[in-house]
């Protein structure tokens, strides 16, 4: 039988050890590999030691780690024992929930059925189905399955890798306290059942219409698919690996004006942008409630046939078979090779075309989307604004009104943000296909970096960045010892396409 705990503590401690040894974290005085060891020196002379491969982008497991000769194996009590500052027991608890609810999410799948490849069988309106094979989330973050707030009950009535129906529950607002922007959204939120249960107590005006919605949680958990060609991101006040998942003001006023931005440039640029149509807010004591809001964003409609899925799903396990949904991809006639170049060829002219007009897509392996026909990418789809960066005076005229933390005229935060996203987005592509049909990493790095090349003949200078000696990945372990842990922070890792023809 699996040790469902063991494989969770080993997966959670190999991303640890990944962030000790690339991120800017308190406490580290110096780093030195040797021999295939990695010795990490810590600010209070200690010495933490482990395998060097293991502690590399995307490395599955680690048994554990040699902390001046204590051997740890559970990554939450290693980080309670590090010198990391003043908010090492708050990461501590993270880690440790992340742990937990891996176990639950590996505990949870069903063995391979043999039957037909999930690209077959959810072709068509089949997304939640493929985002929901999706089990250990963020690939390089410990916390890739940090739920702090939710029960383990709640976790498996809610998290999409227990693949279960959510019913929201639609409330009427009071006219006077409903703030709206786009278009058809009336004084009725839909509220996730955990905030109906933990948080509107505290809000009596509004009133249940006994209504309810069947809804399918996407990657996201608290985004969820609705009947009829429909996305509605909710509100729910737990941590999802780094933040509490609410839904801004600024995400309010933006969604529906800066989605539609991008999907003009999108069109003209070769992807989709998914529109969030309408957003709402309550209004209490004069400000709109985070707690208390939504956002509703049209759905993509497939081709019959097709199946459509976010980057991130390829690395999953297929119901069919445990391996990566990648491998049902390819076959004699269209191996794993050109599959990577296809794909590369059809995501980095598009993203980049888009930096070079002044808007940086977050195309991390969540937000970006790919349309497969019998297993070949043939469309992209870009989903969630809230992350991208936008340049006013790139976009000159076509610049809306912007709230929030969107707007930036600074190149190098406008290349960050897209080029961090694209770093893990290929290098778990290269990864998969490495350990799921061992092919060499270079079918991935050699068109990327072909692509870059082109666009920098092309006048797109953000993309000689490309083609540096390292590229930027979010920080996301410095972040959460930070004194703000949603400031970003930024590392860097060899880049793979340096030097490349």
């Amino acid at each position: 039988m699996p040790d469902h705990e063991a494989d969770a503590r080993g997966a959670v401690l190999a991303r640890l050890w990944g962030a000790i040894a690339r991120e800017p974290l308190p406490g580290i005085a110096g780093r030195r590999g040797y021999n295939g060891t990695l010795t990490v020196t810590l600010a209070d002379g200690r010495t933490l030691r482990g395998p060097a491969g293991a502690a590399a982008p995307f490395a599955p497991t680690v048994a554990e780690l040699d902390l001046d000769g204590r051997w740890y194996a559970d990554p939450a009590a290693l980080v309670a024992v590090l010198p990391l500052g003043p908010h090492t027991a708050r990461l501590a608890a993270e880690v440790a929930d992340s742990v937990a609810n891996l176990a639950l999410a590996r505990a949870a799948q069903p063995a391979p059925d043999g039957g037909p490849g999930a690209l077959t069988r959810y072709a068509g309106d089949g997304l939640a189905d493929l985002e929901q094979c999706v089990v250990d989330g963020h690939p390089l973050h410990p916390l890739c399955r940090t739920r702090l707030g939710l029960s383990p009950a709640e976790v498996r009535a809610y998290a999409p890798e227990h693949r279960p129906v959510v019913r929201l529950r639609e409330y009427q607002v009071p006219d006077r306290y409903w703030l709206s922007t786009g278009t058809g959204l009336p004084p009725r939120l839909l509220v996730h059942p955990w905030q109906a249960e933990h948080v509107l107590d505290a809000h009596p005006a509004l009133r249940p219409t006994g209504h309810t919605v069947a809804a399918r949680p996407l990657m996201s958990l608290r985004t969820l698919a609705l009947p009829g060609g429909w996305h509605v991101k909710t509100a729910v006040d737990v941590q999802m690996t780094s933040a509490v998942r609410t839904v801004s003001p600024a995400a309010v006023r933006n969604g529906p004006v800066v989605s539609a931005l991008l999907a003009d440039l999108g069109s003209r640029a070769g992807i989709d942008v998914l529109r969030e149509v309408a957003a709402g807010t309550v209004v209490v004591a004069g400000q709109p409630c985070r707690s208390l809001a939504m956002v509703r964003r049209l759905a993509p409609v497939p081709p019959p046939g097709c199946a459509l899925l976010p980057l991130a799903a390829l690395a999953a396990p297929s119901p069919a078979t445990g391996r990566p949904l990648l491998t049902e991809a390819v076959r004699a006639d269209y191996p794993p090779a050109a599959f990577a170049g296809d794909l590369v060829r059809l995501l980095l002219p598009p993203v980049l075309r888009l930096l070079h007009r002044g808007a940086a897509l977050e195309a991390h392996g969540q937000n970006t989307l790919v349309l497969l026909d019998r297993g070949r990418p043939v469309r992209l789809y870009y989903r969630d604004v809230g992350g991208v960066r936008l340049s006013p005076a790139r976009l000159g005229d076509a610049a809306p009104p912007l709230h929030g933390d969107l707007p930036t005229d600074d190149p190098e935060t406008l290349r960050t943000k897209l080029f961090a996203a694209l770093t893990v987005v290929l290098g778990e592509l290269a990864d998969t296909l490495e350990r799921g049909c061992g092919t060499d990493p270079a079918a991935v790095w050699v068109p990327a970096a072909q692509v870059a090349r082109h666009a920098v003949a092309a006048g797109y200078r953000d993309a000689a960045a490309l083609l540096s000696p390292v590229l930027p990945v979010k920080a996301t372990t410095a972040m959460r010892l930070a004194d703000d842990p949603l400031a970003d922070l930024w590392t860097t890792v060899p880049n793979p396409m340096a030097g490349l023809a």
